[in-house]
């Protein structure tokens, strides 16, 4: 039981978060912290037995007959993601302390995180697809608190509706793609279909399946064409860029790529789709990253870049590769929370991110600037740093691939690199170097709670670089056996002597040098192709604002106020949906009864005459004759029910048709008589929808009872009818006794329905009887 409590302690800890910093106050984020690093210490523990191949599962039976179960499974990819998640969490939580120190709402935001923490934790430990989606959508609503908790600016509102839209959207398109390899494998647990090679590309449904998870993963993962929400996303404050937008949101997409990769990878489709889209928001990114000015939005988009990276590297999907990709992502989850927690605090104590504003802070911030350099060098990729070994490691995959394709990706990838770098410098370089602007503020060192975190992710950076035998088979390689199923990799080091690939890093740093240097000329040349005219930024404001105008142009269509219009619109999709369904599908394959001879002569007759009142009820003008040919039709079916065994049904007929005529007759005997108000083809179309509902009414009757019942719920049904709740009358012991509850709340409704008509009906006649304001 341990997964789940540790999935489920989060958002425990989250319903009293907000009580705990009322009372802790700028205590809140080191007590919260304890939990995450709780669990992490737990995770650590397990590490030995995790990396010597063996696995962690607890099963909840939920909803089996849904294949619906919390099922948990805790490989070495899980766990690489737990750790991430957990321990940047807890520096997260401190780092928030510091940051939102003098903030009402630090309680408020403190309760988000440990909401999306637990989310994110669920989504990484799931082994069942149903429940996977079910923390992945909780994702997708924390980060929407998240991202709009500084509620009352428009921008705020508008960025977390964005990322909601975008990553929901998504995750709707993945839950398809779940249900159809639920039903294909016909289970919905990954590592059984995994392990039990339940479904292949042979698939019919492989195409399919396919293309929905990749939407799903690439929504998440801001890959092309959804790139654009997450620098809009940078509205929210920096320790929730700093943990979603870095270490753990927006790697679900990667966690599920890879996860999915033993059953979706290894094809031509997978390859080719994979690898596009991954190379594409790789350049993108990068060439975005360089140009902006923004220290956020910088970091922002050369995470676009990464993330395309490692989803080009699982699209590959070697197990050269799939190592580098799991290498980089640790390696990117250090560097980027550490400079997004500097960029925080740098505007903390300067009042401005944008670099053009910014310089000299070397002197004032030494601390703060340390994990700046250690973790920019990471991110631009220099010894001795992990993000070197990374580097490296995906130049080496690369160039063990055959073809003209690795070429290309390589040019590409030495391209991406080399303008992350220029990112990083600029990161790095501008704030704290150079001479010092008119700030908002006296700029001055941030307390401890906010450079921890930044400088213990960039010492760790710079450790694993040095000795990447520490997370090399503790993290690495379990991680990538449970992506690939290898039994043998390359062993992680920094320094693997004159090599090809060294040489493209000493060529990657040569360039980020040369951009770096010229970056405000070709900044000039390159500004009217990033205007933001175009692009998928541009399609979602358009089709957010054409799908808003057509909702309103519908509901006025719809929702006009007039009864007739609502019965039509309802009828006839009912008609149209259903009786679609019945002609093409059902009817071909049944063989309807229609002998007549079946029929005695006094049934036929008494539908002959429901037939001929109901029509004579919407001849009629006069009100009260209208009611009494509906009385006709109300007895007549009351006697059908005496004909067929029913006379309890008969009975209850009888008594409810009595009193509704007469009710009816004492509510509108005053009325006028009927007039013709609506136009001939308005008539026309109303009988087309009256007598194709009715048809299809018929059509039921014929298919049920073409159709052999065998019900396992009627003999029980009737046998307690009378032995438990001592009445022999079937239909009215299920309404009182069975669905007792039920029974009354339908009385209720009604109940409370009469009263508001009632009320309303006083007010109405008080206001006739209310003399004139002007008399």
């Amino acid at each position: 039981m341990a997964l789940p409590l540790i999935v489920f302690s989060g958002f425990l800890l989250a319903l009293i978060a907000a009580v705990i910093a009322h009372v802790a106050r700028r205590a809140t984020g080191w007590l919260l912290a304890l939990l995450p690093l709780g669990i992490f210490a737990y995770l650590v523990r397990l590490i030995p037995a995790i990396a010597d191949g063996q696995t962690v599962v607890t099963e909840i039976v939920w909803v089996p007959s849904l294949k619906v179960n919390l099922t948990f499974n805790l490989d070495g990819l899980a766990l690489l993601m737990a750790l991430l998640v957990s321990g940047i969490g807890a520096l997260i939580l401190i780092y928030t302390s510091g940051y939102m120190r003098d903030d009402p709402g630090i309680g408020r935001l403190d309760a988000y995180l440990l909401f999306f923490m637990a989310s994110m934790l669920g989504l990484v430990l799931s082994d069942n697809l149903f429940t996977l989606f079910i923390f992945w959508e909780l994702t997708s609503i924390s980060s929407y608190l998240l991202i709009g908790f500084k509620y009352r600016y428009q921008t705020s509102r508008d960025a977390a509706l964005q990322a909601l839209l975008v990553t929901a959207g998504g995750g709707l398109a993945m839950l398809a793609g779940f249900v159809l390899l639920s039903a294909s494998a016909d289970s919905a647990t990954i590592s059984t279909i995994i392990n039990d090679n339940l479904f292949s590309s042979s698939s019919s449904m492989y195409g399919a399946v396919l293309i929905l998870i990749l939407l799903g993963a690439f929504a998440k993962s801001a890959q092309f064409p959804f790139h654009f929400w997450l620098p809009n996303a940078m509205e929210a404050p920096t320790p929730v860029s700093a943990y979603l937008h870095s270490a753990t949101m927006v790697k679900a997409g990667i966690y599920l790529l890879a996860r999915f990769t033993p059953i979706l990878g290894g094809t031509t489709a997978w390859t080719t789709i994979v690898v596009s889209i991954g190379g594409l928001t790789m350049l993108l990114g990068a060439y975005l990253a360089w140009q902006k000015r923004d220290l956020k939005r910088i970091l922002a988009y050369a995470t676009i870049s990464v993330l395309g990276t490692i989803v080009l590297l699982l699209g590959i999907g070697t197990e050269l590769a799939v190592e580098a990709a799991m290498v980089f992502l640790l390696a990117h989850a250090l560097y980027k929370g550490a400079l997004f927690m500097v960029a925080g605090s740098v505007d903390k104590a300067a009042g401005t991110r944008n670099i053009d504003g910014l310089g000299g802070l070397l002197a004032k911030m030494p601390v703060t600037f340390v994990a700046a350099l250690v973790a920019g060098l990471s991110m631009a990729g220099l010894p001795p740093l992990l993000g070197f070994i990374a580097k490296e490691l995906e130049y080496d995959a690369l160039l063990h691939e055959a073809g003209a394709y690795p070429v290309l990706v390589i040019v590409a990838l030495v391209a991406a690199n080399a303008l992350v770098g220029v990112a990083a410098g600029l990161v790095v370089i501008k704030p704290f170097f150079g001479r010092k602007p008119m700030l908002k503020r006296d700029p001055h060192e941030s307390p401890l709670s906010m450079w921890l975190g930044p400088l213990l992710l960039a010492a760790l950076g710079l450790l694993f670089g040095l000795m990447p035998a520490l997370v090399d088979d503790t993290l690495i390689v379990p991680a990538t056996v449970a992506v690939t199923g290898a039994t043998e990799l390359e062993h992680l080091a920094l320094w693997h002597g004159l090599t090809v690939p060294m040489g493209l890093s000493v060529l990657t740093i040569g360039l980020a040098v040369v951009v770096y240097l010229l970056r405000n000329r070709l900044q000039v040349m390159t500004k009217r192709t990033t205007s933001g005219r175009f692009g998928p930024a541009h399609f979602y404001e358009w089709s957010l604002d054409w799908m808003l105008r057509s909702a309103d142009k519908l509901t006025l269509f719809l929702q006009n106020g007039n009864l007739r219009v609502y019965l039509n619109v309802i009828i006839g999709t009912a008609v149209l949906l259903v009786g679609s369904v019945f002609l093409f599908y059902t009817l071909p394959d049944m063989t309807l009864n229609t002998d007549i001879n079946d029929v005695s002569v006094i049934a036929a007759g008494l539908s002959g005459m429901i037939i001929v009142a109901a029509i004579s009820a919407t001849l009629f003008r006069s009100r009260l004759a209208a009611i009494a040919v509906l009385g006709v039709i109300g007895y007549s079916i009351a006697i059908l029910f005496l004909l067929f065994g029913a006379p309890d049904l008969a009975m209850t007929q009888f008594s409810v048709e009595t009193l509704t005529v007469v009710v009816i007759v004492l509510v509108i005997w005053k009325l006028p008589y009927f007039e013709n108000l609506t136009k001939r083809g308005d008539r026309i179309k109303d009988v087309v929808i009256a007598v194709a509902a009715g048809l299809l009414m018929t059509l039921f009757v014929l298919v049920i009872t073409a159709t052999p019942l065998t019900s396992q719920i009627t003999p029980d049904i009737v046998a307690d009818s009378y032995l438990i709740a001592k009445g022999r009358n079937v239909v009215n012991v299920i309404l009182v006794d069975f669905r007792g509850v039920d029974t009354f709340g339908e009385i209720t409704v009604l109940s409370v329905a009469g009263i508001g008509v009632f009320v309303l009906s006083r007010l109405r006649s008080e206001k006739r009887r209310r003399p004139d304001d002007d008399g």
